[in-house]
């Protein structure tokens, strides 16, 4: 099932303990993305050996690939993949939005063509309930409409994005229903939606707590909408929440805006960027962002960052790094996403240890201080 006990506070920031199906997890959390069954280019071990509690799947993509049928005979997700530790399933909503014209929306769900076959498909409420139940992930998330920015150009207005919260309301209490209806022992989250607008991601949070969930999300951020739009949500929404329940912020962000969501209460945060930005020779060190491709680290004898305890900071150079990445040697992104994911990991645990001692205005302040500096 859940327990979340808080175990220290600081200002905003909960310092927590998750305890789920298949182990706890200690928060504030960055859990790495591992969309197909695998987080890329990143071993089990590796994940466990960096201290990772936790990771995501995906429902929709799972769902068409490998498919039901397999998972089933698997008992689920963590047999199939080997990771013994806690599972996150996404919904399928993000990615049925990625879709854009390509899928249609109704009151029933959404329908749309198979990428992978072409088959018609129609991914409901029940359906995506049904789909992570056969994952067995330990935090089911609710089936909702991820509310676009803009379309063809135009921002999404306030009666728009009303009509998307309220119908993922709806969609919220048909998850539910599923969800109990399956007898899932796992969690279920909610998921908050209003766009941009402060009075809707209220109403949305309000009428989320009467479900009495174990866990909310705040969802409808980092879909293109400006930095400083994005940052005003992330500010706002999470004292909306239940404060005796897990909050955890989708699909989200920098290390920097790990801090921001941090100190506004998040506990919880996923991103593919650390992995994503790897692949395209873009690493993350204490002391700013490095871009191994750049010439100037052809001969470069130092680590990427010689702060980082990670194994690719401890057993190789910069000039390395630069050669087999210029080479497409598949080890490149493979080493470069180890340390990304470190960073974010260690970083986690950092700000565990200052909400514990009550100082993480002066972490964060320093932290900011030395990203700044430049590599």
């Amino acid at each position: 099932m859940l327990s979340f006990d808080i175990l220290a506070s600081d200002g905003l920031a909960r310092r927590a303990r998750l305890g789920l199906t298949h182990g706890t997890v200690e928060t504030p959390v960055f859990m790495p993305v591992g969309t197909y069954g695998s987080v890329k280019g990143v071993a089990p071990a590796s994940l466990e050996a960096m201290g990772a509690e936790i990771i995501l799947g995906n429902t929709f993509h799972l769902w068409l690939r490998p498919g039901l049928d397999v998972l089933a005979r698997f008992g689920g997700l963590h047999r199939f993949e080997a990771w013994p530790r806690p599972i996150l399933t996404d919904s399928g909503g993000f990615q049925v939005w990625s879709l854009g014209a390509n899928a249609k929306v109704s009151e029933q769900g959404v329908a749309f063509q198979s990428p992978v076959n072409g088959d018609k498909l129609l991914l409901t409420p029940e359906v995506s309930m049904q789909i992570q139940h056969v994952l067995g992930s330990d935090i089911v998330m609710q089936f909702d409409e991820c509310t676009a920015y803009e379309v063809d150009g135009r921002v999404t207005g306030e009666a728009e994005a009303r009509r998307s919260m309220e119908m993922s309301l709806r969609w919220a209490g048909r998850s539910r229903a599923e969800f109990a209806r399956l007898e899932n022992p796992n969690a279920l989250f909610g998921i908050v939606q209003g766009g941009m607008f402060e009075h809707l991601r209220e109403h949305s949070a309000t009428a989320l707590a009467e479900l009495d969930l174990p866990g909310y999300a705040i969802g409808g951020v980092s879909v293109g909408e400006p930095k400083e739009a994005m940052q005003r949500i992330v500010a706002h929404t999470p004292r909306l929440l239940p404060e005796s329940k897990p909050r955890y912020l989708m699909g989200v962000g920098t290390p920097e805006d790990l801090l921001d969501g941090v100190a506004a209460g998040v506990d919880m945060f996923d991103c593919v960027m650390p992995t994503r930005n790897a692949r395209n020779g873009h690493l993350f060190t204490r002391f700013g962002d490095l871009r191994i491709r750049n010439a100037r680290y052809k001969t470069d004898e130092q680590p990427l960052d010689p702060s980082c305890a990670c194994p690719t900071c401890a057993r190789f150079s910069r000039a390395y790094l630069h050669h087999l990445d210029r080479c497409g040697e598949m080890l490149a992104p493979m080493l470069a996403s180890v340390h990304n994911l470190h960073f974010y990991v260690s970083l986690m645990r950092e700000v565990r240890a200052a909400i514990e001692t009550g100082t993480l205005a002066a972490f964060t302040a320093a932290f900011r201080a030395d990203r700044a500096r430049g590599v």
